[in-house]
């Protein structure tokens, strides 16, 4: 069993913010995996969060048992969610994968990886601290400013948070559909082929 979530923050305040990135990719997964008549999430208020179950059949290999999540906690309990699922799934850390927007990555690149520090970013400091562990798999999804524009200080936590709370807007609106779409694409291959193969074919070089 697979338990992957998107980052995020619930209600139309946040819907289309950067720091909503990883519910936009679980969203298009959703839409590319299953038929439309069973695209719609379901609110599990024992597990604070929107729950999608599917069951991915690659075409090598044994059936797998998907249970996608969007926490309904809020960014900063995000581990509040993934505890209350994976302890009631007896899911392992290593079958999670966690998948949200990167400050330190340049806007439309991806990242694949195990374990690690949080980085600054609270959804997965909070899941560190829930689990107990870091060992589970991230698909940072890159929203940083691209050189050719003033950085974002990242040591500068008020502009990074009002940074993160804010929308895309003009040439960046192109980028981000198409790393959702990548973000999807990617979830699909790890599945199909292994995380391996996902991160060898995304990550950015």
């Amino acid at each position: 069993m697979k338990l992957i979530v998107g980052l995020g923050n619930p209600g139309e305040k946040y819907l289309t913010t950067r720091h909503n990135l990883g519910f936009m990719v679980v969203d298009q997964f959703l839409k590319d995996s299953t038929p439309v008549q069973r695209t719609a999430w379901q609110d599990e208020k024992k597990f604070k969060s929107d729950i999608a179950k599917l069951e991915w059949q690659p075409k090598h290999g044994a059936l797998e048992n998907v249970i996608l999540v969007k926490p309904k906690t809020f960014m900063n309990k995000s581990g509040m969610a993934v505890g209350l699922i994976s302890a009631f799934y007896k899911i392992k850390p290593e079958d999670i994968w966690i998948v949200y927007d990167e400050l330190d990555l340049p806007l439309g690149h991806m990242k694949i990886r195990f374990g690690g520090a949080a980085a600054g970013h609270h959804g997965v400091e909070s899941i560190i601290e829930t689990l107990g562990i870091d060992k589970f798999w991230r698909f940072r999804m890159g929203i940083g400013i691209a050189h050719n524009h003033d950085t974002v200080a990242k040591h500068n936590v008020k502009n990074a948070e009002d940074f993160v709370l804010g929308g895309f807007i003009g040439k960046d609106r192109s980028e981000i559909k198409k790393l959702i779409k990548h973000g999807s694409d990617a979830l699909q291959t790890a599945l199909e082929k292994g995380i391996d193969t996902a991160m060898n074919r995304f990550n950015t070089k």
